[in-house]
Order: structure tokens, then sequence, then C-alpha cells
């Protein structure tokens, strides 16, 4: 896990050198090599010239060709799983500017054409009002620095994609996410209307884990998983951002587990519309 660039750029690049090292030594040609992993040289070539990273499994099938040690290929293979996996430190974000991390995001958001969304805790920024999105990024522990209306600004506008009828955007929220009293109840109100609203577009599913659900298994993390290239975990005071295939399948098969216990459509409509009305219920 690496909390600096650079350092993650070491890596690939060590990644890199030790391939092309361990290829040259067996006496294999780049070609060879492609045809014995049943790839092509062209990748074999980006990969040595560490300007593509390889993942876990690209890694072990080249290890594999080339016949390297029990402890070779171990080391090898722990490099591969550091180098796929990058950690971005919340307050380094916040140092730059709140609107930076919402230009990231949206660049994302524009390159996925499936993207699925794991909620145990709040409500995400793309289905946020502004006056929840103030409430999430101004809190008591971490106060907000910089300008955060212009912030906001590119959260609302990040909020178009939802309109990209070539998306499908999945929202996977807790009963919890949707009853946790970030600020006063009639922001919450607000915030619970739009979410029946926006589950009614053609291209988004909003689905809804009820706290009576008998799961099996914790939400530990948010997560976000953009079509089957990169998935992003958030945690207090970061964000793991992982690119290995066996992580994404399996933030997959964790989002599938919870979507089958979920209340979608109407279901969930309902639902919603229940935790409304207590939102909108006058104080006693």
């Amino acid at each position: 896990m690496k909390a600096d660039p650079q350092q993650a750029g070491d890596d690939r690049q060590r990644l890199a050198r030790a391939l092309r090292d361990l290829r040259k030594a067996s006496g294999l040609s780049g070609d060879r090599l492609a045809r014995r992993c049943n790839v092509s040289q062209s990748k074999i070539s980006r990969i040595e010239n560490g300007r593509t990273l390889p993942s876990v499994v690209d890694v072990e099938r080249i290890l594999l060709a080339l016949s390297v040690d029990k402890s070779t290929r171990d080391e090898l293979l722990n490099l591969a799983r550091v180098a796929n996996t990058e950690f971005r430190d919340i307050r380094a974000s916040v140092r730059r500017g709140l609107h930076h991390r919402q230009r990231e995001l949206a660049a994302l958001e524009e390159s996925a054409t499936q993207l699925r969304y794991f909620l145990p805790s709040l409500v995400t920024g793309l289905l946020q009002t502004p006056e929840y999105m103030r409430a999430a990024m101004d809190t008591p522990v971490e106060p907000a620095r910089g300008d955060t209306s212009r912030a906001i600004a590119l959260r609302v506008e990040r909020q178009r994609v939802l309109q990209d009828a070539t998306k499908r955007f999945e929202f996977l929220l807790t009963e919890q996410a949707v009853r946790w009293r970030l600020c006063a109840a009639p922001v919450m109100a607000l915030q619970v209307d739009r979410l029946v609203s926006l589950s009614r577009l053609p291209n988004v599913r909003i689905g809804l884990l009820p706290l009576s659900g008998e799961l099996g298994v914790g939400p530990m993390n948010t997560f976000t998983v953009y079509d089957r290239n990169l998935v992003t975990v958030e945690t207090f005071t970061g964000q793991m951002v992982l690119r290995d295939p066996k992580d994404i399948q399996h933030h997959l098969d964790l989002f599938r587990h919870f979507s089958t216990h979920a209340l979608w459509g109407e279901e969930a409509r309902s639902v919603l519309g229940d935790v409304l009305a207590e939102f909108m219920r006058p104080p006693e």
C-alpha cells in the first residue's frame, strides 16, 4: 500500500526491470516469451519498458513461462500486488483542494460504462443534494479547507453523468446509510426524496439493504467498481485504488452477494418513503 506517488512509480519500474532481466537471462526473445504466455509481443515490450502495469495474473504467467525459482516468484508476485494497489491520503487531497478530487472522480465516471457503488454508511456524491454535500465535506472531525462552494459546484456538475443513457449505474445502500443523521432532518428529508426521484431514471438502479435482513457478511467499506478495470475502497483517512483482476472480481462477488439480499424498484422506494416520512415528522 503506497501513500507516495513516487514510490508507486519506483515499484512499477523495479517490477519492469526484474521481468526484463529474467527474460534476458533465460535466453528467450520477447516474441518467444509472448507466445509462451499467449499474449502479444507488444504487451511484453510495454510491460518490460514500464509503460504498462502488469496484473498479478500477468506476472504469474510470465514467471511460469520463465521457470523461475519459488523464492524469486514469491518476491515478484508480492511486488506486483503492491504495484497494483495505491493509497491516496485524504489529507493530501484536502491540501491540494477539494475541487481537484471532484475532477479526478469525474474522469473515472466518464471512462466507465457500468458503475457499481456499495454504500454502507453515507449517500455518495452522485446522489447527494447540495445541502447534504456541504455537511459531508465539512465535518467537525475534518473541517473542509479551501473553496468548498467550488467543490460543491463541481460535484453537482458531475451528476450530469447520470443522464448519459450509454452508462449503467447501480447504487446499493444500507438502510443505515439512508437513516444516518449527517445533518438536520429537513435536509435529510430532501436527500431521501432525491434518492426516490433518481431511482426512476432508466439507467439508474438504487437498491436498499434493510436492517432486518440477515446478510452473513459485514459491510466493511464503501467501494466502487468501474467496469472490470478498477475498484476504489474508501476509508476514514483515504482511498485505496485496486487494479488487480482478483481484487476486482472479489468486490464484484461482494456486490452480487449484497444485491441478492437488497430491495429494488418499488420495494426500495416504499422503504425510502417511510424514512422520508419520519424525517418530515415534526419533533414532539
